[in-house]
């Protein structure tokens, strides 16, 4: 199962992300996008192998990804402050992958019912999705 992390800004939520999916399968075919080199470099530090920044890197690897974690954003057209660009988000939205969202107030959204949660506790929320997800699959 290819699992792929996109996050943009200075990548915190996508390093998080990367942290806890290795630690809890550090086998998996993972992979991260940055919209920019600032979270690019966050997800590599957190021990991702497989790394590439911007727009066509996120259409390209969308395409091929079974699972798309990251902030609620990154299917919201120029948000984060513009860094998603409209191809950005359409690729993500039209992937065939399941989409594990973050919801995240600088991502000019706002999901009601996550009752202003910390990030950590959303970020326990999607591994327990991710978690529900890969047993499903096998």
């Amino acid at each position: 199962m290819r699992l792929l992390v996109i996050d943009g800004q200075g990548g915190g939520i996508g390093r998080a992300l990367v942290e806890r999916i290795l630690a809890r399968w550090p086998q998996a075919d993972l992979a991260a996008v940055g919209t920019n080199a600032i979270a690019t470099t966050a997800m590599l530090k957190a021990g991702v192998r497989k790394a590439a920044t911007g727009e066509n890197a996120v259409r390209v690897s969308a395409r091929g990804a079974d699972v798309i974690l990251g902030p609620i954003g990154i299917i919201v057209a120029d948000s984060m402050m513009g860094e998603i660009s409209p191809a950005m988000a359409q690729a993500v939205g039209a992937a065939d992958a399941r989409k594990i969202l973050i919801p995240s107030a600088k991502c000019s959204a706002y999901i009601a019912g996550t009752g202003g949660q910390g990030v950590q506790a959303l970020i326990d929320d999607a591994m327990e999705a991710l978690s529900a997800h890969m047993r499903a699959e096998m």
